[in-house]
């Protein structure tokens, strides 16, 4: 005779759902096993185990006449920790509505739901069962509720949830430290680490990188070298490690010194690693971008495939944008080649990023090809060929992509699309047609026109000749004019040879940023042509006075191609 406890022996060493699908076919088969427990864990395992079947679980869940409230959260734990979340609050709502009471580990889960969904009335909803249920002051349904609020930004609630806890664990604090990360308050973060300190409660890794994360973003090096030494003092340093946990901790500990302008040291780190990850690599790479140093990214790259690693997608996007910068089109060309053989092929943002980089290569057909292999375009890569369109004065053709575009119905332009179709008009000389657009996405779309927009609508009015009605549209900017439009205008004055209009300009030279000599030598240039050499020579002195230098233009030539 096979006893419960035998049973339950063998369900603990449960490696397979063939296994445990024998196993079940003996707890129905023997009658004297009368007790729900075995098919309890039988639906533990389909729940947690790896090898596990949340279908296979709700089968048995639903031959069981009364499951027990342990059995209703195995169901809407499995759901909660899966790719199911909507049948989690379904099974919630349905447990109630059976007449159970949910306990403090029903809440915990069915939040998590709620966050995965991104319903926060539902999750409100949860709260006042929570209150209801007499769970407020429990810390495992208050740290759940807290987690649910700051994944929803909500850190007043947040605050008020974490108040209320009887006892505030390391999970409740490190929750509310990645909260403030999450809305960009990062020394609101770095408080919360400091007074967690100041009661005793030690932290964790993910407090550590949280915290970490929050030296990063407010640039406080010396935060975060003391939680870097605070991390060796406990007995371990994650760049002598190959754990997953410490690869997380190093990572973080290098984008920090990296965004605090430490790239040497970040540098150093990552050579003292005896491994390294993909992510490893790809933050080394983005710490270089972001200081503009696209070499060196790029040699970076070069040397992480040559040591065999496999770039992700954040990899890939990074290099391409460098790929961009730098006109390295045999670089793009081969990682497009190499993003063919892959997973990676029917990647829309990887496409996007592919047609940004053929497209400031100067390579526009390879754009088109990429742009045409795919069906399912998102308003990204439709501004992304509509923008490259434009680069290369195909404007006639950026404004019938355009028009294709908004054919689709499902699409809506943002102002980086706009940007584009001004561009295009300006290329295609389309003066009417561009201030269709300018008032319609406004009227139509509801976006509010940025500098850049004037920009262009300047440019393209000076161009044509329009002064007076570029000078009125400059004067209606809730911004004031910057380099770039003074310098629009005045390359409409260079070509119209106005120079009425640019000694109106001259008056303004004196509000710009120093530093920016285009509109130096625009007005240098228009007086040249009137031939009032005086004038000349006094915006030059006037240049040579405030040390504003010609930037130098240079080029660049690709050497170096993957092997």
């Amino acid at each position: 005779m096979i006893h419960q406890n035998t049973i339950l022996s063998l369900l603990a060493k449960c490696k397979s759902m063939s296994e445990l699908k024998k196993l079940h076919g003996l707890i129905i088969t023997i009658p004297t096993i009368k007790s729900i427990i075995p098919l309890s864990k039988l639906i533990d395992f389909c729940v947690d185990s790896e090898f596990g079947d949340i279908n296979y679980a709700d089968l048995v869940f639903r031959q069981i006449d009364v499951p027990s409230v342990y059995i209703w959260n195995s169901m809407i734990r499995g759901y909660a920790n899966g790719h199911n979340p909507r049948m989690c609050m379904l099974l919630y709502r349905e447990m109630i509505r059976s007449g159970y009471s949910p306990d403090n580990f029903t809440f915990p889960f069915a939040l998590k739901a709620s966050c995965e969904i991104g319903d926060l009335y539902c999750g409100k909803c949860f709260h006042s069962g929570i209150v209801k249920s007499g769970f407020e002051v429990d810390a495992y349904s208050a740290t759940g509720l807290l987690h649910m609020y700051v994944s929803f930004a909500d850190m007043k609630s947040g605050l008020k949830v974490f108040d209320n806890i009887p006892k505030w664990n390391v999970v409740a604090w490190t929750c509310l430290i990645a909260g403030f990360v999450t809305i960009d308050q990062p020394h609101a973060a770095l408080k919360v680490f400091e007074d967690m300190g100041h009661w005793g409660v030690e932290p964790n890794e993910i407090t550590m990188v949280n915290a970490l994360v929050a030296c990063a973003r407010s640039r406080d090096i010396n935060a975060g070298q003391w939680i870097y030494q605070r991390i060796c003092d406990a007995g371990y340093d994650p760049f002598m490690s190959t754990s997953k946990s410490n690869f997380i901790l190093a990572n973080a500990i290098l984008e920090m010194y990296a965004k605090c302008g430490s790239l040497k040291t970040a540098r150093e780190l990552f050579n003292k690693m005896p491994q390294r990850q993909s992510v490893t690599w790809t933050t080394m790479i983005n710490a270089y971008i972001q200081y503009e140093r696209h070499q060196e990214a790029l040699d970076l790259f070069l040397h992480m495939w040559a040591s065999g690693f496999h770039p992700n997608k954040v990899t890939f996007l990074s290099v391409l944008n460098v790929c961009a910068h730098q006109c390295a089109l045999a670089l793009g060309q081969t990682v497009h080649a190499y993003l063919l053989k892959t997973s990676f092929a029917t990647d829309i943002t990887l496409a996007t990023a592919l047609i940004d980089m053929y497209a400031k290569t100067g390579e526009l057909g390879s754009a088109k090809k990429t742009f045409d292999s795919f069906q399912n375009k998102d308003v990204v890569m439709w501004t992304s060929m509509i923008n490259g369109l434009a680069m290369h004065g195909h404007g006639d053709e950026a404004l019938n992509m355009f028009q294709k575009m908004q054919e689709d119905g499902s699409l809506v332009p943002d102002h980086i699309t706009y940007m584009g179709v001004l561009i295009a008009c300006s290329h295609a000389g389309l003066v009417e047609e561009a201030k269709k657009h300018f008032n319609l996405m406004t009227k139509m779309y509801g976006i509010v026109p940025e500098r850049e927009h004037y920009g262009c609508m300047v440019d393209i009015l000076s161009r044509a000749g329009h002064f007076g009605e570029a000078e009125r549209l400059m004067e209606t900017m809730s911004v004031q004019p910057n380099n770039v439009i003074w310098g629009a205008l005045l390359n409409g004055c260079n070509i119209h040879e106005n120079v009425s209009v640019a000694n109106q300009v001259k008056q303004r030279l004196t509000e710009l940023e120093p530093g920016g000599s285009g509109v130096h030598i625009l007005l240098s240039n228009i007086y040249a042509k009137a031939g009032r050499w005086e004038e000349v020579n006094v915006t030059r002195k006037g240049m040579k006075h405030k040390r504003i230098k010609k930037t130098i233009g240079h080029s660049s030539v690709e050497l170096k191609l993957l092997s």
